[in-house]
C-alpha cells in the first residue's frame, strides 16, 4: 500500500524530538546549530538569529558540504514554515547519522518576531 503524505509525517514524528520556540531560544544561546529548511526566498524575507539555509529538496545532497553541519554530535534544531518539512528533515537527518536533533515545534510561523529575534536578508525592504 502506498503511504501519504500523513502516514510519513506520522511516521517522522514518532522518531523525532519536538521543542517549543522558548526551548530553542536557549539551545541557540548555548550554540546549537539552527537549519532552515525553507527556500532561500523565505529565508530572506525572514529567518532565525544565525540560521543556516539548506531548503529541504537539496539536503541530502548539500548538508555534507556544509561546515556548519559536520559534527554529526552536535546539537541541531531544525524548522520550517509551520513543521511539515522539518519533520521529514529531522528524520532524514537522524537516518544520516545525526544523533542531538530537535524540530521547532509549528515552524517559524510558530516564533514570533516580538518576542524571539528574527534576521531579515539585507536584500529585503525592511520599510
Amino acid at each position: 500500500m502506498a503511504l501519504t503524505k500523513d502516514d510519513l509525517l506520522n511516521q517522522a514524528r514518532q522518531c523525532i524530538k519536538v521543542i517549543d520556540a522558548d526551548e530553542t531560544e536557549q539551545l541557540m544561546v548555548s550554540g546549537a546549530t539552527i537549519l532552515d529548511v525553507r527556500e532561500p526566498s523565505e529565508f530572506d524575507i525572514g529567518h532565525l538569529t544565525s540560521a543556516v539555509n539548506i531548503p529541504r529538496g537539496l539536503l541530502e545532497f548539500m548538508v555534507g558540504n556544509n561546515p556548519a553541519l559536520k559534527n554529526f554530535d552536535q546539537s541541531l534544531v531544525v524548522y520550517c514554515k509551520n513543521g511539515g518539512r522539518s519533520t521529514l528533515a529531522a528524520a532524514t537527518l537522524q537516518d544520516m547519522g545525526f544523533t542531538q536533533i530537535r524540530m521547532l515545534a509549528g515552524g517559524f510561523d510558530n516564533w514570533t518576531g516580538t518576542v524571539h529575534k528574527v534576521e531579515i536578508a539585507d536584500n529585503q525592504y525592511k520599510g
